[in-house]
């Protein structure tokens, strides 16, 4: 009895690894490059993270919540790389709600470029440009601090500024 329970766990963990690409760190490696670096590196990070495709959009949406800036416009820009349909409703809240004007026009721009086509991708986006344009007229948007809002308050809290070009570091 105890050896078939042994064989069968064992079984089970050589499933689980068998499992495990690995995709899932080599991901996050290349998101890391994105919203820490503003060099040389970011366009072939870009390249090697669209080759996941739609394995990469949760891992993205998860960090743009905490990337400065210039990070968070490499990452809608890696969205838009990607192409994957997926990636619409995190488009359309990031152009609704990020805090910086020009990631909300970088992630509207997407979903312009994207309504144009006559797919699912073109028909989903389409749609969350009438609900931005619904949502916007209905008074929703950015919660504004630091410059924009609360005094004293930075407008991203915890991200570092990239490094690479423009950058003091």
């Amino acid at each position: 009895m105890r050896r078939g329970l042994l064989v069968a766990a064992l079984a089970g963990v050589a499933l689980c690894a068998a499992c495990e690409d690995g995709s899932h760190a080599d991901i996050a490696d290349e998101i890391n490059i994105l919203v820490r670096r503003n060099d040389q590196l970011v366009p072939p990070a870009t390249e090697r993270l669209a080759a996941y495709k739609r394995a990469a959009i949760p891992q993205i949406e998860t960090s743009l919540h905490g990337a400065a800036p210039p990070g968070r416009l490499h990452l809608v820009a890696a969205m838009d790389r990607i192409g994957d349909g997926e990636a619409v409703p995190i488009l359309r809240h990031t152009a609704l709600y990020d805090i910086t004007p020009d990631v909300r026009a970088a992630a509207e721009a997407v979903l312009t470029s994207w309504a144009g086509g006559n797919d699912a991708r073109g028909a989903r986006a389409r749609d969350a440009l009438a609900e931005l344009a619904r949502k916007r007229a209905a008074g929703e948007g950015p919660l504004l601090y630091g410059d924009g809002g609360l005094p004293g308050v930075p407008s991203t809290v915890g991200a570092p500024d990239p490094i690479g070009a423009g950058s003091s570091r």
